[in-house]
């Protein structure tokens, strides 16, 4: 029998919008972080303290933090790249977990943040320290982990190695991303089941994006496979700036479909997520990529 429960985080607020051009208003940002806290939504990645020349749609990370609703309940991560973004989100005071970053090729590490991908290891490690030591918590990201936009396939081994050698700092958990939306389940199991072998006492975090239509089948081999965390964003927007042919995320409202449809709770309203589907389809003046959202209810509504 496989899992009853699974924790969500929800992503758009960072990951969705990151990689859009038209800039989002910082209150329609918090907007939607209000909206994800009222379907459910107990940690949500709300900014990331980066480069705003590099990332654009990042710039008000400071300002987003300071109109945080004040919420025990609620975790809210800021991703960092380095030591000087981790001072940054922790500056703010509003920030509960940092999430760091480490990339799995040397390529995509240079591009996405100026470093080897033994150096993001490092740096990860760092970040970490950094916030056990601020009285908060970290966790990790290993990108590209299912295969990178310029290298193409990495070996599984690569990525047991490096997350044995993040294990080391103590992060709440490890999460393997699919950051071009390549996997597949086999594969998905295969690695999960080695990360969590290698590490035992690390929970695994999953991240995919939908670019090749593969997501939701692989967060369904991660779950089976024993991941405990699922990211995924409202609508299913996202990409990366520095990964060519990056798409969306796995939508949020689509992962809770299928998990609450198969007797896996996620603790989130498929209601709410569907109404911030539409509202924030309205503040991107589009329809978002997100199938359930695009249906008809079912089973039918009372």
């Amino acid at each position: 029998m496989y899992t009853e429960a699974i924790e969500m985080v929800e992503v758009a607020p960072r990951d969705g919008l990151q990689n859009e051009k038209a800039l989002v208003s910082t209150a329609d940002k918090l907007a939607l972080v209000e909206r994800a806290i009222a379907a459910g939504s107990r940690r949500i990645e709300v900014t990331s303290f980066v480069n705003p020349k590099a990332v654009p749609q990042m710039a008000d990370a400071e300002a987003v933090c300071e109109g945080l609703p004040e919420r025990d309940d609620v975790t809210y991560i800021g991703l960092v790249m380095n030591a000087r973004g981790a001072g940054r989100a922790l500056a703010t005071g509003r920030i509960d977990q940092l999430g760091a970053v480490s990339v799995a090729t040397d390529t995509f590490a240079m591009a996405n943040q100026g470093q080897t991908s033994d150096g993001s290891v490092e740096a990860a490690k760092e970040i970490i320290t950094m916030a056990r030591e601020a009285g908060k918590t970290g966790q990790v990201t290993i990108a590209a982990s299912f295969g990178c936009p310029f290298e193409g396939e990495v070996a599984e081994e690569r990525i047991v190695a490096m997350a044995v050698a993040l294990a080391e700092a103590g992060p709440v958990e490890i999460g393997l991303a699919d950051t071009i939306g390549v996997g597949n389940p086999a594969h998905v199991t295969s690695l999960v089941g080695k990360v969590r072998a290698a590490v035992p006492h690390a929970p695994v975090r999953v991240h995919f994006h939908n670019t090749r239509g593969t997501g939701l089948a692989n967060v369904w081999a991660a779950v089976l496979a024993g991941a405990v965390t699922v990211d995924a964003a409202i609508g299913g927007l996202g990409g990366c700036p520095f990964a060519p042919g990056a798409a969306g995320n796995v939508s949020t409202e689509d992962v809770v479909y299928m998990l609450e449809r198969a007797g896996v709770r996620t603790g989130l309203d498929l209601t709410s997520l569907v109404s911030a589907n539409h509202w924030l389809g309205e503040v991107m003046q589009r329809s978002l990529p997100g199938m359930v959202a695009k249906a008809p209810s079912f089973p039918k509504q009372a």
